[in-house]
């Protein structure tokens, strides 16, 4: 018997991302719940994320879709998660998300806030915070759902302030309501409803929402990268940890439940795909995407020479890590793009990509798609980059 590892290369990578991403337009889906299942959860930070990211894989791109997800089958939810970055998950899958990360996180999150009321406001201890809690998740089951502001009227300790950074130029005040109100939704308690405004709009009341069922966090570490590999693999070690955001033991007790199987990657180096998934799949028809800022794609592993050029890195990434919008043809990112205050969607290869003619024909369709559902909303990411300042100077 053979003990060959099979190798992946990166065109196979490239293959499958467009295939299991959704990106080249014969794998679009039809629903939401679809899009957030195919890529393990959408980057959910800047509200507008969601929505783009969501339209670039639907067969029929629509803000309404996604705010039925979202708002009124509510099978869409929001965590702080993996890498303490917000997600959108089906709701199927947030048992898992929760309780192999999200859990850990309002654990740390509880302590922060119990420390700083300590230190920067008036007469707060465990047994007041909890009290406060409680408070505010009978005046939501009374009221449906409410701003905090709203809450504040039937819960006063959510009005009161901490001073911060005192005497210092960055002195600032913090709403103790706001803070709290984003412990309850990392512990699972409350969800964010639809903004009182355009979907862009971060002015959102809160609603509480039924519990999930416990899950053992081993089991739910397990299940993560098992859909995580499904969707991303063949990865390396390194990528599963920076991706969920765990330790290396965790990381690595997780693959070994799901039996990873070891693959070799471009340049030899280790990955690794689940059981069964070491065979290619096929090449999908020549794709071009324009995919927004934190989108889950290119912000899937922490290796990304195999679609992005170390080069282009400082004018698409801003200081923090975070991407901005890019092009994508055929499973690499090629350049950049952005919406102007007229509403016109621009954009900029870097360099000669290949069936040039091709590839530019394919993306102004896609920026003409992406106009079209977009309608009289403007975009502007939350974290701006250089390139995407630049093209809408």
């Amino acid at each position: 018997m053979s003990s060959r590892v099979p190798s992946i290369g990166d065109e196979q990578r490239r293959a499958r991302a467009g295939r299991r991403h959704l990106l080249a337009p014969s794998a679009r889906a039809e629903r939401v719940e679809q899009v957030a299942d195919a890529v393990a959860g959408l980057h959910a930070t800047d509200a507008a994320t969601v929505y783009l990211s969501a339209c670039a894989r639907l067969a029929g791109p629509s803000a309404a879709e996604v705010e039925r997800a979202l708002y009124e089958d509510v099978s869409l939810v929001k965590l702080l998660s993996m890498r303490r970055t917000i997600f959108a998950v089906t709701e199927e899958f947030a048992p898992f998300v929760s309780a192999s990360t999200a859990r850990a996180i309002a654990v740390k999150e509880r302590a922060t806030l119990l420390k700083h009321l300590r230190e920067f406001a008036e007469g707060w201890d465990e047994p007041r915070l909890a009290e406060t809690e409680r408070a505010v998740l009978a005046a939501l089951e009374r009221r449906g759902e409410a701003t905090t502001s709203e809450l504040g009227a039937d819960v006063p300790a959510l009005r009161e302030t901490m001073l911060m950074s005192a005497g210092k130029p960055y002195e600032a005040k913090q709403s103790v309501g706001s803070r709290l109100l984003r412990l309850l939704a990392s512990d699972g308690h409350v969800r964010r409803c639809r903004p009182r405004g355009s979907w862009l709009s971060s002015s959102y009341p809160w609603a509480p929402v039924p519990q999930w069922p416990d899950v053992p966090v081993r089991e739910a570490k397990a299940e993560v990268v098992r859909r995580w590999l499904a969707a991303y693999g063949p990865a390396t070690v390194e990528d599963v940890k920076w991706w969920t955001g765990w330790t290396l033991g965790d990381t690595r007790r997780a693959l070994a439940d799901v039996g990873a199987v070891d693959v070799v990657l471009a340049g030899g180096a280790a990955g690794l795909v689940l059981p069964g998934d070491e065979e290619p799949v096929a090449e999908p028809e020549p794709w071009a995407a324009l995919l927004p800022a934190l989108d889950p794609t290119v912000m899937g592993w922490r290796g990304r020479d195999w679609y992005l050029r170390p080069e282009d890195v400082p004018a698409l990434f801003d200081r923090a890590g975070n991407a901005g919008p890019t092009v994508w043809w055929c499973g690499r990112v090629v350049g950049g793009w952005a919406q102007r205050a007229d509403g016109e969607v621009v954009w900029r290869l870097f360099a000669d990509v290949g069936a040039q003619a091709e590839a530019e024909a394919a993306v102004a369709v896609e920026a003409a798609r992406l106009s079209g559902w977009l309608g009289e909303v403007r975009v502007t990411p939350r974290f701006r980059t250089p390139l995407e300042r630049e093209l809408v100077a």
